[in-house]
């Protein structure tokens, strides 16, 4: 079977969705070293290469048994094979035209036996080779040819993962900048309007709307930094949602955290965070009038003599202050409904606690809902 080995328009295709994938010269990865590893175990072969190749150049994503980690078109069977509409297998290297001439070849020693499956992408562009190579002519098995099909097509999955992931790594950034833009945007406009003469009560009140617009924007941040799928240490971001909130609390009112660790996803974490932010701010705003002294404690421990299967993570939130509307409902505040929401997020529950002064408030949260998640 005779086969070009330059085709312009093929080439301008297999260039583009190379671009695509951004796959060329990146560092090694393990899931496609693997498939070259058992392409070589599999097929018997000392010789195992995922071939892309490129306009001057045939660059191995993964090799096993070559030193090299590219060589010129001219020394590459592959840019022959890649034309083929099927698996191309070459029995006897020195016997085929399309490798007689090969210097890897002719070579002592040479590579005498070659099999290839192509590399085709969603949208059907054969973009290189998954090949095994060997010293002495030799073929396949009916099943060695099946299975290193079928191990092109895995390579192929992992390009398009890779791909996917990138892509919602670059929606995620984008996200993440109109986020920022917007929380700016917004704490903006409402500095500006608390200097425009308007009463004391309303500076105030706008005043806690941008404390509450910056600790969002604070939490977002720590958020963005981390993965969807990774666990959060409940103790170091509540610490850091502490920290963002200490600017902005007044000297009179003192903050303690005192929380066992715990790992959590980073969306049960948001949930969490945003419960303890809004206790806080609301003892900070309703229960210390008149720069009276108090303070605020936040309190997490795991209940492994809970009934409920697979115990309870328990938050304690307290204040010693005069205490604040049990229900803002009836004022217009936001702070229990988001709390709240926040717990049904979390398949938790929100109890007000009887106290001898201030406010004191928990919440639990069952570790098997937690477990489910991560």
């Amino acid at each position: 079977m005779k086969i070009a080995a330059t085709e312009t328009s093929s080439q301008e295709a297999r260039l583009i969705v190379l671009g695509e994938y951004d796959i060329l010269d990146s560092r090694p990865e393990q899931s496609f070293d693997d498939i070259a590893a058992l392409a070589a175990e599999i097929c018997d072969a000392p010789i195992a290469l995922v071939s892309l190749i490129d306009s001057d150049r045939q660059w191995f994503k993964a090799r096993v048994g070559m030193q090299p980690s590219q060589t010129p078109l001219d020394k590459s069977i592959c840019v022959h094979a890649i034309h083929a509409d099927e698996m191309v297998e070459i029995p006897d290297t020195l016997n085929d035209a399309r490798s007689s001439g090969n210097l890897l070849c002719v070579d002592d020693p040479g590579i005498r036996f070659y099999a290839g499956a192509q590399l085709r992408s969603a949208t059907g562009v054969a973009i290189g080779m998954l090949c095994v190579l060997d010293y002495r002519p030799r073929r396949l098995t009916p099943v060695q040819r099946d299975m290193l099909a079928a191990l092109a097509r895995q390579v192929v999955t992992q390009l398009e993962l890779r791909k996917a992931l990138r892509e919602a790594e670059v929606l995620r950034q984008e996200v993440d900048h109109r986020v920022k833009n917007s929380l700016q945007s917004v704490a903006a406009l409402t500095r500006l309007h608390s200097r425009s003469g308007v009463s004391e009560e309303v500076k105030t009140a706008l005043g806690t709307v941008v404390r509450r617009i910056e600790t969002v924007a604070s939490l977002h941040e720590q958020l963005y930094r981390t993965n969807a799928t990774d666990r959060i240490d409940l103790a170091r971001y509540l610490t850091n949602v502490a920290g963002s909130i200490q600017g902005f609390r007044p000297d009179h009112v003192a903050l303690k955290l005192d929380i066992e660790p715990y790992q959590l996803d980073s969306r049960r974490a948001a949930a969490v965070a945003v419960l303890v932010n809004e206790f806080i701010q609301n003892s900070i705003t309703h229960a210390f009038p008149d720069a009276r002294a108090g303070r605020i404690d936040v309190r997490g421990h795991r209940d492994k003599a809970s009934q409920v299967e697979g115990g309870q993570y328990v938050l304690t939130l307290a204040d010693d202050g005069i205490g604040f509307p049990v229900d803002h409902r009836r004022d217009g505040g936001l702070g229990l409904p988001v709390i709240e929401a926040s717990c049904a997020q979390l398949g938790g529950t929100y109890h007000r606690l009887e106290a001898a002064q201030g406010t004191v408030a928990e919440v639990r949260i069952p570790l098997e809902q937690v477990a489910q998640t991560v």
